[in-house]
Formats: C-alpha cells, sequence, structure tokens
C-alpha cells in the first residue's frame, strides 16, 4: 500500500490513517471487492496484484506492470485554455491530452454504433490508458496519434514477470527473443496481431497509434457479448485485459473519476504518473518505460546501449556545437486556422447540408500546415449532427492545410447554430461557420383523388379531403399545413356558411391548423359536413413554403324523380 499511496500522501500532507479512511468506503455497484470514496477512488481487499479472475490467461498485457496511483483526492478546476499558462501537476492528472481524449471518445463513438449493446464509455478507455501509460506518457502523441517514440513495457523473458517468449520477429517491439507489451493501451504483440484495429483511417493498424489502439481496446473489451453497462460484464472485461484484482480495482477508480468530470489539456502537458505494479517508480525506466530512437529502452538488452558521451572538455579555441533545439511539430508550427471558402450553411430541418466545412491551417508565414488535426464542434440549441450523429467531429489537413469536416446533418429543430473549428494539441485562433436549419416546405399540392366532392344540405360528404405535397418533386414529409373553408377563391375570408369541420366537442370549425404531411407526403383531412345553405364553396389547404391547392366542394338537394304524365285515352 506504502507504494501506492506514498505520492498521494506527499502531494496532501496527510497522515496514513486518514488516506486509509479515504479509501475504505465501501461500494458494492463497481466490483465485488472494491471500496471507493467520493472522488472515485478505489481499492482491494487484498493489496498486492492477484491473478484470480482468469486463470492461465495473461491478459491483452501480458500480465505487465502497470501505474498503480490513484486519481486526486478532489476533482480540480479546468486547465487554463488560452495556452499561455502552464498546468499544475493536479491539474495535468486530471485532464486529458487533447489528441489522447479524442482518439477516446473516435472509439467509443465507433463502437456505439458497431456494437450498441456493449455500452462502452469513453471514460472506460481513458481509465485504462491513465492505468497502462498515464495517457501515452502524457500525451507525448503526433498530429495522426502516434506516440513520439515507442511505449514498451518490460521484457516479458520469465524474471519478475510472466514468459511471453517472442511472436512478432521484434516488428513491434524490436526484441526477436521475448515480447514486450507495446503502446499507449499496452498490447503483447500476439494480442495485437489479432485485436489490432486502424483507428484513424490510415491504412496501418499500429499499437503505438492511440487512436488505432484505443479502438482495438474497445474492440477487446467488447467481445463475448458484454454489456459494459452491467457491472459483472464490467469486471470479466477489464479482468480480462489484466487479470488481477487490483488492477481492476484500480481501473474502476479512474473510470469514476473521469464520469465525474475531466477536462481538456494540451498534448504533451500531463504528468506521467509515480508508482508501477512492480514497485518501480513511473520515470524510472522499467515496465511501460517511454523509449525514444536515439536512447534505446532499458528493458530491452537486445537493444546495444548507445555511448556515453565523452566528459573531457574541448582544446581551448576549438569551436563549440550549440545543442540543437527540439524539432518543431506541425502542431506547433500552426499560427492560426482561418475559412477555406465554405459556402453558406443551410439546410431544410432533416435534410443533410449541401455546404461542407473546409479550415485551412497556417502557419506564421501563411503557408498551409498539413498533417494536424482539426477539431469541429456543432454549438447552440440545435439537435444537427455530422454524418454518425456526431457533435464533434475531427480531420486532419492535406497537403495543402486543409481539414474537411464531415457532412452535417440537420435534425428537426429549426434556427441557428455554429459549427466551431479548433486545432487538436494547441489553443490557436479559429474561425466560427455559422448555420441555418429552415423549417420543412412544399411547393407543390395535389388531390389525391378526382371525385367530385357533393353533399346534400344539413348532411355529410361521402369522400374525405386528401392531398399530397411535394418540394422539387420529392415526397415532402412532416410539413406543416392549414385548412380553411373560405368564401371564395378570390376572397380568403373564413366563410360563415356552407361545407364545415367539427371539433372534439362536435362545434363547427372552418379553419384546421397545426397540420401535418406523413412520411409520404400526404394530409388526410377529417370528414366535412354541411349546413343547410347551397352553393359551390372553396376549401383552400396551404403549407409551409407556399404550397396552395383549392378543392371545389358542391352542397345541393337531392335530385327527384318526376312523376310520368298520364297516357290519352285510348276512347280519346
Amino acid at each position: 500500500m506504502a507504494a501506492q499511496f506514498g505520492r498521494r500522501l506527499r502531494k496532501g500532507a496527510v497522515t496514513t490513517a486518514v488516506a486509509a479512511a479515504a479509501v475504505a468506503a465501501l461500494s458494492a455497484s463497481q466490483a465485488p471487492g472494491v471500496t471507493a470514496d467520493d472522488n472515485g477512488r478505489s481499492t482491494a481487499a487484498d493489496a498486492q496484484p492477484s491473478p484470480d479472475a482468469t486463470a492461465g490467461d495473461s491478459g491483452a498485457t501480458g500480465n505487465s506492470p502497470y501505474y498503480t496511483d490513484l486519481p486526486p483526492l478532489n476533482t480540480p478546476s479546468p486547465a487554463p485554455t488560452d495556452g499561455t499558462s502552464t498546468s499544475t501537476p493536479v491539474e495535468s492528472e486530471a485532464g486529458i491530452p487533447a489528441t489522447v481524449l479524442a482518439a477516446y471518445k473516435k472509439a467509443a463513438a465507433e463502437l456505439q454504433e458497431s456494437k450498441p449493446g456493449c455500452n462502452l464509455p469513453w471514460q472506460l478507455l481513458a481509465a485504462i490508458g491513465q492505468v497502462e501509460s498515464g495517457q501515452a506518457r502524457g500525451g507525448r502523441v503526433d498530429a495522426d496519434g502516434t506516440t513520439t517514440s515507442k511505449i514498451l513495457g518490460p521484457q516479458l523473458d520469465g524474471n519478475g514477470f510472466e514468459l511471453i517468449r517472442d511472436t512478432d520477429n521484434g516488428a513491434y517491439d524490436g526484441d526477436t527473443a521475448y515480447d514486450s507489451a507495446v503502446g499507449p493501451m499496452q498490447f503483447i504483440p500476439s494480442t495485437w496481431a489479432w485485436a489490432g484495429r486502424d483507428g484513424n483511417g490510415d491504412g496501418v493498424k499500429d499499437p503505438n497509434n492511440v487512436y488505432d489502439a484505443a479502438l482495438a481496446t474497445g474492440h477487446y473489451l467488447c467481445r463475448n457479448s458484454w454489456d459494459l453497462s452491467d457491472s459483472g460484464d464490467l469486471d470479466s472485461a477489464i479482468l480480462s485485459y489484466n487479470p488481477s484484482r487490483h488492477y481492476v480495482n484500480t481501473v474502476l477508480s479512474w473510470l469514476e473519476y473521469y464520469r465525474k468530470g475531466t477536462h481538456e489539456i494540451p498534448d504533451g502537458t500531463g504528468t506521467v504518473p509515480g508508482n508501477r505494479s512492480d514497485g518501480s517508480s513511473g520515470n524510472s525506466g522499467s515496465g511501460g518505460s517511454y523509449s525514444s530512437p536515439s536512447s534505446p529502452s532499458t528493458s530491452n538488452p537486445s537493444k546495444p546501449s548507445p555511448t556515453p558521451p565523452s566528459t573531457t572538455p574541448p582544446p581551448s579555441g576549438t569551436p563549440t556545437t550549440p545543442p540543437s533545439s527540439p524539432p518543431v511539430t506541425p502542431t506547433q508550427s500552426v499560427h492560426h486556422l482561418e475559412d477555406s471558402g465554405t459556402a453558406k450553411l443551410t439546410a431544410m430541418a432533416g435534410d443533410a447540408f449541401a455546404e461542407t466545412i473546409s479550415t485551412k491551417a497556417e502557419n506564421a508565414a501563411g503557408k498551409g500546415v498539413a498533417k494536424v488535426r482539426i477539431r469541429f464542434t456543432i454549438v447552440g440549441d440545435t439537435d444537427a449532427t455530422f454524418t454518425g450523429g456526431e457533435k464533434v467531429a475531427t480531420a486532419l489537413t492535406n497537403s495543402s492545410g486543409v481539414a474537411t469536416a464531415p457532412a452535417l446533418q440537420a435534425g428537426e429543430t429549426t434556427g441557428a447554430f455554429t459549427v466551431r473549428a479548433t486545432l487538436i494539441g494547441r489553443t490557436v485562433t479559429g474561425p466560427d461557420y455559422p448555420a441555418t436549419v429552415t423549417q420543412r416546405v412544399a411547393d407543390t399540392l395535389v388531390r389525391t383523388s378526382d371525385t367530385a366532392l357533393t353533399c346534400t344540405p344539413g348532411g355529410q360528404f361521402a369522400d374525405a379531403v386528401q392531398v399530397k405535397a411535394t418540394y422539387k418533386d420529392a415526397v415532402a414529409d412532416k410539413v406543416a399545413a392549414t385548412a380553411t373553408l373560405i368564401k371564395s377563391a378570390d376572397d380568403a375570408t373564413e366563410n360563415d356558411k356552407g361545407p364545415y369541420f367539427k371539433d372534439a366537442d362536435g362545434k363547427t370549425v372552418r379553419t384546421l391548423t397545426g397540420l401535418t404531411t406523413d412520411a409520404d407526403g400526404l394530409l388526410k383531412l377529417p370528414q366535412l359536413y354541411s349546413d343547410d345553405t347551397t352553393g359551390t364553396f372553396v376549401l383552400r389547404v396551404t403549407t409551409a413554403g407556399g404550397a396552395t391547392l383549392d378543392v371545389t366542394l358542391t352542397v345541393a338537394a337531392a335530385e327527384t324523380s318526376a312523376s310520368p304524365s298520364p297516357s290519352p285515352s285510348a276512347s280519346s
């Protein structure tokens, strides 16, 4: 327990007794043996990792070590978003790096569509990502979501860890003798071989890419028909990832913490947890170390160690080469975002917008910046979405620096809203795109029958009036309509005699409002009656958009048969 809570005690300056009490509140809804407080912190009755659920199964990670740090005791305020301030350690710990967060949400959205019965929350992916790699080592990823250097677990050579001999010929972990867990979600190569997914659409399944790894994790957790809204299935799914009760409880702690709210922080500004289940420090280079190409991971002895630099000072007068500055990433080079020729965004309720949104990322010199991710967010009181039903979408800029958002789909709510473009990973000036959803309309109305509509005085019309609405020759469904019995084709004033409708109380009504065409564009009016006035009358039907149809109604007395004339007498 000391290894797990020591860091937290130093931060909070609390006593061991207080810390123990803070994690002692029981919460049976999480999983068997889990305890939690109001901040989502949980622990298990057994403090030591114990593979007690899936005997003989090493899970997705090969039972590699993981971070044991628990969430902060209190949820801090969101970190500054103006890009000028540095997050405090607690703020960074509570926040999730922008690209990493986008990957979790994208994966969960795809699983919701492909496996809706799984009910995978993105917060579960975030919890596993925190426990496995500290959110990709604080969000050290490029615009495509690939870690700037590999994240490798320790060599699984059986020496303190599970024995897993090489299965990938060193393709992922650089070791042809033994396997290591790889990437931000720490998949062993043999698991990645069947579980790997292409989450960012580049045609490659890369365990070092957070989009790929997050989607693979989602599919891994959603197999076996598990429903993650069920506590038992959730427990089984997490145990299948790493068969340790303590691992499950740590993940559940972060899951509940993230469910209470989190915030986005710039890429690369997150903090790395301090304690691991193998007893090492999170920054020590043991399991899950962040190994750079120029400095091979110490967990992989098959790679030679670099020759240490000479400490002998150069001779006097020898020019020294100043240390090179770290390369500027595409995201860092973006100065601003601007519109790239987006047309006016207008669509009728229920329709797709014909126009798409394009945003250009430019550097300070005004040149386009390729391969940076732009986030498009729908803002305002609207039910409009991007294709797929999402309110947020991301797109990668092309070689000209232009990113195109997915198509917008209008909902039923009319009015204005905004689509906001922002750069993922940094805060820079971006454009807002105004959009408008107009009401459904029709431009043509026709009767569906040519039967004459007649009635006797004081009677009722035998046939009901039915009309069909279209717009640009297509069915106009859900269009508002009004029906009024008017005085004449030239006088739209409501008539006070002749045909009429009845309301629910049987009273005379000559104007009907709130009518709507059905899915086929049809509108069938209620039964028509007539008073004792005879003559020809007009029923006018109008729709939103200006479509108008006049229907002729005739009220006439019933025809009577004339008596036959007597025949002339035969004797006359």
